[in-house]
């Protein structure tokens, strides 16, 4: 089986899963967003995400749905909501569930991937969630568990600290902690042949003038660009990029740390930073100045690496030409008028394959890049060639 990866029609919010084509189909879950209407039978609105979610993994020796992994990209609302309903936070030997039916058993997360930086720039800045709460206490659960048995930890207790943080709280984690810089391949213990991670973010502050920007919530996202193999025969399937809700302060700063090295930032698939938010790509307002707000130059430059035939995916409602920030039409033309260059494609979760039924949107990994879902009737409007805008669009 191929390398896919799924992106789960969630609104505004990320739910993303790869699943590798190794033997074994190990799978990565990179946020989640399991509204409470999702879970009403009756519900018509809303999709059931977390049905479509299970009927991907697979049980473990007690009957048990799993994840390999787990990668909170950063603690808001949208990208953790219904972990604490769905997920098992806490010791294996308290799992509560094996008297229930299948449907109703949480999901065990056997290694968390989680930065630090994330919960204590949060904390400073913003109230959590109550299942940033959870997910945060179940991290540091892990870590000490880790400490406590020199990192000699089996599935459930496993984790990834991704990044630094101050003061040198993580010196003594150098077994589970990956600086921001570095490449990984292992996955619970393992390493593996189907993907390398490269860790570009969060930063760490450098200054003063740094500090005030960085500790804003959304530019504490983990950045990951992930080299996916298609197959045991194929090692160089695919890139996939992809950055929570970091905005264009920090996508500025990547292209300036790493304009030197734009292959660092090189995609087949791109997941639209925080749902196609103008935010991403302008220091200008879109409700302020609307078409006369102009791009930054820096932050499309890093979003601007584009391998041919690429696609990028705005997880978010369907994207309109309002108001509306995010998901932002101007955003949205901006993406195109990056994949026109390179014959790409542009979807967004809220239209596929229509906006009055929503499905998963599921892209295989092949030899010779990413293969997208087949077009459908009625399929996304905006999943149209690249190229499309109405009017000039200012980079200045």
């Amino acid at each position: 089986m191929p390398t896919t990866i799924t992106f789960f029609p969630v609104d505004n919010g990320d739910m993303t899963l790869l699943k590798f084509g190794d033997a074994a189909g190990t799978t990565l879950l990179i946020d989640v967003n399991i509204r409470k209407d999702a879970d009403d039978p009756d519900s018509a609105e809303y999709r059931d995400v977390a049905k479509d979610l299970r009927n991907q993994l697979k049980k473990d020796s007690d009957g048990r749905p799993y994840v390999d992994a787990f990668l909170l990209s950063h603690p808001d609302e949208d990208h953790c909501r219904g972990i604490d309903r769905h997920f098992h936070l806490g010791a294996l030997a308290d799992y509560p569930d094996d008297d229930k039916d299948y449907s109703e058993k949480k999901i065990v997360i056997r290694e968390i991937w989680s930065s630090p930086i994330v919960f204590r720039r949060a904390s400073k800045n913003h109230t959590l969630c109550k299942d940033a709460k959870k997910f945060s206490k179940e991290a540091r659960r892990r870590v000490q568990v880790n400490r406590e048995k020199n990192f000699a930890v089996t599935h459930g207790d496993r984790i990834k600290v991704l990044g630094e943080d101050e003061k040198n709280k993580t010196d003594d984690l150098t077994p589970i902690c990956h600086k921001v810089g570095s490449s990984f391949s292992s996955i619970t213990g393992v390493e593996s042949w189907f993907f390398t991670a490269h860790l570009l973010g969060p930063f760490d502050p450098q200054d003063k003038k740094d500090e005030e920007e960085l500790l804003a919530k959304n530019q504490s996202s983990v950045i990951i660009n992930f080299k996916l193999a298609a197959d045991i025969l194929n090692p160089d399937g695919a890139n996939f990029l992809t950055g929570g809700d970091a905005g264009v302060y920090i996508w500025s700063e990547q292209w300036a740390r790493h304009s030197h090295e734009p292959d660092v930032f090189k995609y087949d698939l791109l997941q639209a930073p925080h749902h196609c938010s103008w935010r991403t790509l302008s220091k200008d307002s879109w409700s302020d100045k609307g078409r006369n707000a102009t791009v930054d130059d820096n932050a499309r430059k890093a979003l601007s690496q584009a391998l041919e035939g690429a696609i990028i995916v705005s997880s978010s409602k369907p994207i309109l030409d309002d108001d509306n920030d995010p998901p932002c039409i101007r955003a949205k033309e901006e993406y195109e008028d990056i994949l026109s260059e390179v014959g790409g494609e542009f979807y967004c979760t809220g239209e596929y394959p229509s906006d009055k039924a929503v499905e998963p949107l599921v892209f295989a990994i092949g030899s010779g890049g990413v293969t997208p879902p087949s077009k459908k009737s009625g399929g996304p409007k905006s999943a149209a060639i690249a190229g499309t805008a109405k009017t000039p669009l200012p980079h200045g």
